[in-house]
């Protein structure tokens, strides 16, 4: 078998979007029902290096998708399969092919009244994408893309290199929840990028609004740096002040600040224009003078992004530098640029040494600044921001939106077993939250609301949960269980944030649930039963109805329904607004049959199924997720070496996200890289 070296290509092949993609999957081998999961299985598919896309999986399009997805007059869902025709196309389309195998496995699509391949017909695209996409795919980091910094980000290393916060001063009451931060407050919100994280920004452009704002901020930036309320930091840097600078100082900040801003070591060779500027100045040109080469060096493209400076060769693949590794890791576990020891060790080219990275790794996420991974990884993984919309409270909506976050930077910070994130004895609670937590919350210290302040924002308190079994991990927090409201939200979001399973959208005609008709008292699932019968609908729901019903017993708002009968106006109220069996309608129907045929009667049932047979599943979503994040950028084929790794080491004894963190650390994708001419850019 001849290996061969993956290149991520250009998008030649014109996809509107994600749900198009997962849409034309179903389309191409969505065809039958398989047992077991896509991870687990397609290492035990055996390969065909004889089958060829061209005269064995062409005719397969041809035969059941191309008179919708090719016909001249029948393009549907903006697909056209005739545009399929080169080797580029059909790689750059390798996310397409993955999601339409994890498909396969599960039975969805085509239509039960459109034409079938046979078995074998099937068996022939399991091998044709198991030769192409796993085993011809040698290991390979990725190529190098420059990257912009997200805005969180930039405001990070921006305060970072100046040495200070660049705060809006806000009246603020203790019940408002508002944003301090004058860089989120004038840079625009990053899009999530291909991998569905904000800090892939490679294909993000620099627009003059944007170029503008950075403007702004600098001069902001630079101007507090050098007002009175800053003298300290400025001594700092420079030792004591008498009057103005002197141009000795004024030199030493400009190397300073550009040491920092470059994140790598700066000689004055690289800097001699500025200091010949400064050398040259009349001592009342001075200042303005040295804030103008201090924009200068804060406007930079080697300030504004991210590897520019990575000093590696440009034909082959090779070990990052060490003032590489030192940002990569920064801006990974913090969010920020390397602090002065990890530039000290890159300095003295110590970081790749691997008991030093081991111990730098520890360091970094006992520092507070690893909060940064749950607010940006576990928000945006997770979709936390919408626990924002649950309450008109604010200090109550934040408090739903906080608990989930402490929890996962303790599970991220404190080398917790992944399993944690479904079953944990562990939860952080404050007086807005405690209610959820009856029989737990006498470990809360005691509140003592101040005087004339109806309601305060609070901090959280770790509490063990010893009297509250129907809470524990992160499916049954009040937030997340609030914010998705129903059975299907909170199905389809078990099944895709935890699980890693793409979903398609529902057709345009899914219709409402048909309320009950006179002399009928059937409750929600059973009406709900009746509504689903379409068979396009049933093949998703069959995944996702288990996994929403069996948390019916708790209630919009996300709290516990102890009993049927003893429920309150109230939440009967939010279930019926939620499309919730309501509380009084008879016993909550928690049971469900997962797509494997595993069954339970209610969640603490399938919670014990989640950690032990579905372990696996959710191992692999939380690796690729943290891999993305790290690498800021989407998974390509050649990746799956890597993860396959960092899974099978997470797989064994406890499976720590510390394991998970060092082995990403300790990747080659992480540790390598080679560089792309703009001339090889699609």
């Amino acid at each position: 078998m001849v290996e061969r070296s993956y290149r991520p290509t250009g998008h030649t092949l014109k996809i509107s979007d994600r749900v198009v993609i997962v849409r034309l999957s179903l389309l191409v081998i969505g065809f039958a029902a398989a047992e077991g999961a896509f991870a687990q299985n397609t290492a035990d598919i055996a390969s065909d290096p004889n089958i060829t896309f061209e005269s064995d999986i062409r005719p397969l399009l041809d035969r059941y998708c191309v008179r919708c997805h090719g016909e001249k007059d029948e393009i549907q869902g903006e697909i056209n399969l005739r545009l399929v025709k080169t080797e580029g196309e059909i790689d750059a389309a390798f996310g397409l092919w993955q999601s339409a195998l994890e498909l396969i496995e599960d039975g969805i699509m085509p239509p039960a009244d459109e034409p079938q391949p046979t078995a074998i017909e099937r068996d022939r695209i399991r091998r044709w994408y198991q030769s192409r996409f796993i085993d011809d795919i040698a290991p390979h980091p990725g190529f190098f893309r420059p990257r912009r910094l997200s805005a969180h980000e930039y405001r990070n290393t921006l305060e970072s290199v100046l040495g200070l916060e660049l705060d809006v001063l806000i009246r603020e009451a203790e019940q408002t929840v508002t944003e301090k931060s004058l860089v989120m407050k004038l840079l625009p919100t990053d899009p999530p990028g291909p991998s569905g994280f904000k800090n892939d920004t490679s294909a993000n452009p620099l627009t003059s609004t944007t170029w503008e704002q950075y403007t702004y901020l600098v001069d902001n930036g630079l101007q507090r740096l050098f007002a009175a309320p800053h003298r300290e930091t400025l001594e700092s840097y420079l030792g004591p002040l008498d009057g103005e600078l002197t141009r000795d100082q004024a030199e030493q900040l400009i190397r300073l600040i550009a040491f920092r801003a470059r994140r790598r070591s700066v000689s004055d060779q690289q800097l001699q224009a500025s200091l010949r500027k400064i050398k040259n100045a009349a001592t009342d040109d001075l200042m303005p003078v040295l804030q103008s080469e201090l924009k200068a060096v804060l406007m930079s493209p080697t300030f504004l992004y991210r590897g520019l400076l990575m000093n590696v060769p440009r034909d082959r693949i090779s070990p990052v530098d060490d003032f590489e590794l030192a940002e990569r890791l920064s801006y990974f576990l913090w969010a920020d640029m390397p602090d002065a020891e990890l530039l000290g060790l890159a300095e003295k080219q110590e970081l790749q040494k691997p008991d030093t990275l081991h111990q730098q790794v520890d360091r970094m996420l006992e520092s507070p600044k690893a909060r940064s991974l749950a607010i940006h990884l576990g928000v945006e993984w997770l979709t936390l921001d919408e626990i924002e919309h649950v309450s008109n409270n604010p200090p109550v909506a934040d408090a739903l939106r906080i608990q989930p976050i402490d929890f996962l930077h303790y599970l991220f910070t404190t080398n917790r077993p992944i399993v944690e994130l479904i079953d944990s004895d562990v939860a952080f609670i404050n007086a807005h939250t405690a209610k959820y937590y009856p029989l737990d919350r006498s470990q809360l210290p005691k509140y003592k609301r101040p005087t004339g302040i109806e309601v305060e924002r609070l901090p959280n308190t770790k509490i063990v949960l010893r009297k509250t079994p129907e809470r524990g991990g992160l499916l049954t927090m009040p937030g997340i269980l609030a914010m998705n409201k129903g059975p299907i939200m909170r199905g389809t979001w078990v099944l895709e944030r935890i699980l890693g399973q793409d979903l398609p959208e529902p057709p345009a005609d899914v219709g409402q649930i048909p309320a009950n008709r006179r002399g009928e008292n059937l409750t929600f699932r059973q009406r709900f039963e009746m509504h689903r019968k379409n068979p396009n609908c049933a093949a998703c729901h069959d995944k996702i109805d288990p996994l929403g019903f069996a948390l019916q017993q708790y209630d919009a708002g996300g709290g516990f329904r102890r009993s049927p009968k003893n429920a309150s106006k109230k939440q009967k109220l939010r279930a019926s607004q939620a499309d919730q069996q309501p509380p009084n309608d008879g016993e909550f129907d928690t049971s469900g049959r997962l797509p494997n045929g595993e069954t339970f009667q209610n969640f603490a049932e399938l919670q014990a199924i989640l950690v032990t047979s579905e372990k696996q599943r959710i191992l692999r979503n939380v690796v690729q997720r943290f891999l993305c994040y790290a690498l800021c950028r989407k998974l390509e084929p050649a990746d799956r070496i890597t993860v396959d790794a960092i899974v099978q080491k997470v797989s064994q004894g406890d499976g720590t996200f510390g394991t998970l963190i060092h082995a990403i650390v300790e990747s080659l994708p992480f540790r390598q890289t080679i560089w792309q001419s703009i001339e090889e850019r699609p």
